[in-house]
């Protein structure tokens, strides 16, 4: 499989990246072994987590990071793998978090956690919008020339912060967000084309976007509310059931019968031929859903394909 490159590093990844919030959530040990095994079995190297993965189940987190870190040993396969997992968000125990202090004890924590020396790709997950810039920097600094961490990224991080961000890695000479994990889908394109697409071209950035699929919303399975019990994360998307959304899916079908693929597939290959986007975060708690995630970089979308979804979701 095509490997692309993130930008401005030696990295190379497959152009899914595998979102693993769901280990130790939605699917216990067993079955997140049993997917990520799927996974690279398949040709991919790249997997998503953070240090709060899943809080919402025991209040603080870290199932995620334990569980591949137990895979990974288990495995022998750290060095083939990409692993991206995240510092700053809130859990029951702190609030939002990016303080030097906060850094460089979460640093230890995940890496305790991920039984590996080293963090490929370390993201600012939320910024608490308090801490100076030049702080969470010079903490990734010293983590960086410490081997800990290779590179840095920013998640959910304002155009403003992010921009001062650049700022104060010139001034200071400290090191520079690789990568942008936006919130980026058919459904949620406005904040992210108009926002953060001039940064990510000003700054070089490599894109990974979250909720690729709108919580599944895309896949095509929620039509009506009563598909809305489908599935644990059904609620969360009442909000696309509305003529816009009916619309997009409308779009999709259609694609996505063209090609013969799911309509997941379809809204994944949307998102692949975007030049600005590296590879988009997708979870998978299925042999089914997986195969949709393997479809999507062989599906190359015509400009025609492209036009009907980007109308549909305007």
């Amino acid at each position: 499989m095509e490997k692309r490159k993130i930008k401005n590093t030696d990295l190379s990844v497959a152009p899914v990246n595998f979102g693993g919030n769901i280990f130790g959530w939605t699917l216990d040990e067993k079955q997140s072994f049993d997917i990520l095994d799927q996974f690279t079995d398949a040709g991919f190297n790249f997997i998503d987590t953070a240090d709060v993965y899943s809080w919402w189940v025991n209040g603080k987190g870290g199932q995620s990071e334990e569980i591949l870190g137990k895979w990974m040993k288990n495995h022998s396969n750290r060095k083939d793998i990409v692993l991206a997992t995240k510092v700053g968000a809130q859990t029951k125990e702190h609030d939002l978090d990016i303080s030097k202090k906060h850094i460089l004890k979460s640093v230890d924590e995940s890496l305790q956690r991920l039984q590996t020396d080293y963090i490929d790709l370390y993201y600012t997950h939320y910024d608490d919008n308090t801490t100076p810039v030049e702080e969470t920097l010079s903490a990734y600094d010293e983590i960086i020339k410490a081997g800990k961490v290779r590179y840095i990224a920013a998640s959910n991080v304002s155009p403003e912060r992010l921009k001062a961000s650049f700022e104060a890695s010139e001034k200071y000479n400290l090191p520079k967000y690789v990568a942008l994990q936006p919130h980026y889908n058919l459904m949620e394109r406005e904040d992210f084309e108009k926002n953060y697409a001039p940064l990510v071209e000003e700054f070089d950035l490599s894109v990974f976007p979250y909720w690729s699929l709108a919580a599944g919303f895309l896949t095509g399975k929620y039509r009506t509310e009563a598909d809305l019990g489908k599935s644990q994360r059904g609620e969360g998307v009442r909000k696309y059931l509305n003529p816009k959304g009916l619309e997009v899916l409308k779009a999709l079908d259609q694609v996505s019968e063209k090609y013969q693929t799911t309509q997941g597939a379809a809204a994944l290959a949307w998102l692949l031929a975007n030049p600005l986007i590296t590879a988009p975060i997708v979870s998978a708690t299925s042999a089914s859903q997986l195969d949709t995630l393997f479809k999507a970089p062989k599906l190359v979308l015509d400009q025609e394909d492209i036009e009907l979804l980007n109308q549909a979701s305007n």
